[in-house]
């Protein structure tokens, strides 16, 4: 007895179906994962060949005694470390494996500039509600068709705790868990002196955030407006600013921002639609622009990304000097660079992420090069380089635990100028908004 062969289209759903099951099987193994030789977020939990990166065993928790508006440092547990390693001109080049390129170019360019290496300490965690939604994003997180917006994730969590391109790491760093919004009552940017000269640019803000997805328990993103976060900036500080203020949208799938500037001067309010990307921000002498803050910020839609893969490298961590507020602004922020006491470097692993702008887009950096933490998927290094292919900016984001949200975070960061010579510090007293 013969048995009839199937037909065309029997073979097309058998495909189909067998296909379906095959991913949902190999996204659960990937899901497994999380929490077992991965973290929760995605990382190795293991220590590296040597033992100078540790295994991860958790984050790190809030100690009793600590609250807003006291020194986080004086609290951190690991506040008795001392320096293994010192960084400087002289020995630079036996650790260039370890810096990024504008790292390499600070020591050997700007005298006295130095980094000091403390023991590594995994600190960084997130609450068990994001790892939960973490697990659910895998299979469920997509990138639009546009190849960067993102349309679909479980919320508040990573969208790709395993990133198969440069874009959806990116999202990873953007949707980290901050809780529902920070706000900064006492910000201060500087931007050091032109060359020859003695003026500082120091001015006072107040900035809000608010991210709708920020919320605890499991949403997903498409039953939320399509925000990113939602912000309010206002300068408080000189007088030449001082009433200056924004209000400022992101979103998740449109390129750009939708910005609302007030002048005092002229009692208005105007829309500023071009006002994001490399606009350079208002009163920092071109210094400073809407994407640099926090080492990256706004769209993502003007660069194609390359996930080159991961290295070791000194970032900062856990570098509660940076958020001092009890030392003179002259201790920490210098003529060149922020004072060395004052910036912990340790060695982590890292993803390398290369941006490249597209054809048809302009950009002020059209190439740059992202180091994000693989604990906490913050941004804590990035590389500028010009038009000429000439590096040109190198930004270091100031990463520690934010002990209200069981995360860890980067607020303040400085970025150096490498072709002017000139610094912009960026330096908040945190507080999160967090409802877990």
């Amino acid at each position: 007895m013969t048995h009839p062969r199937p037909n065309a289209a029997l073979r097309t759903v058998l495909t189909a179906v067998l296909s379906l099951a095959f991913g949902q099987l190999a996204h659960a193994a990937d899901a497994a994962r999380l929490g077992g030789d991965l973290t929760p977020g995605g990382a190795e939990k293991a220590a590296n060949k040597d033992g100078s990166i540790p295994a991860w065993s958790g984050n790190e928790v809030q100690h009793s005694g600590w609250a807003y508006g006291k020194l986080r440092s004086d609290h951190f547990k690991y506040k008795a470390d001392k320096p293994v390693i010192t960084i400087a001109a002289s020995n630079a080049d036996k650790h260039a494996d370890k810096l990024s390129a504008g790292q390499l170019a600070m020591l050997k360019q700007v005298k006295g500039y130095r980094m000091d290496v403390y023991p590594s300490r995994r600190t960084c965690g997130v609450p068990d509600f994001v790892a939960d939604n973490t697990k659910k994003n895998v299979g469920t997180a997509k990138i639009g068709a546009d190849g960067w917006s993102l349309k679909e994730a479980w919320v508040p969590g990573y969208p790709f705790p395993m990133p198969a391109n440069g874009a959806e790491a990116m999202w990873n760093a953007k949707m980290r868990y901050r809780g529902l919004g920070v706000d900064y009552k006492n910000v201060v940017t500087s931007v050091s002196p032109r060359k020859g000269g003695t003026e500082w640019i120091r001015a006072g803000q107040e900035f809000t955030a608010y991210m709708p997805w920020g919320a605890k328990g499991s949403t997903l993103l498409s039953k939320l407006p399509q925000i990113e976060y939602y912000a309010y900036f206002a300068y408080t500080s000189p007088t030449a600013l001082a009433g200056q203020a924004l209000a400022i949208s992101y979103f998740l799938d449109q390129p750009g921002s939708e910005t609302f500037y007030y002048f005092p001067g002229q009692r208005r309010v105007r829309r500023m639609p071009t006002y994001s990307y490399d606009s350079p921000q208002i009163g920092m002498e071109n210094q400073y622009t809407l994407d640099e803050p926090f080492v990256f910020n706004g769209s993502i839609d003007r660069f194609d990304w390359k996930l080159v893969g991961k290295k070791e490298l000194y970032i900062p961590y856990n570098a509660f000097g940076a958020y001092d507020f009890s030392a003179k602004f002259e201790d920490i922020a210098k003529a060149d660079f922020i004072e060395p006491g004052h910036r912990r470097y340790e060695l982590h692993r890292v993803w390398v992420i290369e941006a490249a702008v597209k054809q048809g887009m302009r950009h002020t950096a059209p190439k740059r090069t992202f180091y994000l933490d693989e604990d906490s998927w913050n941004i804590v290094l990035a590389d500028d380089y010009d038009a000429q292919g000439k590096l040109a900016k190198m930004r270091e984001g100031f990463l520690i635990p934010v002990y209200e949200t069981g995360t860890c975070d980067v607020s303040a960061f400085v970025q150096h100028n490498l072709t002017e010579g000139r610094s912009c510090y960026t330096s908040e007293n945190l507080r999160a908004i967090s409802d877990r």
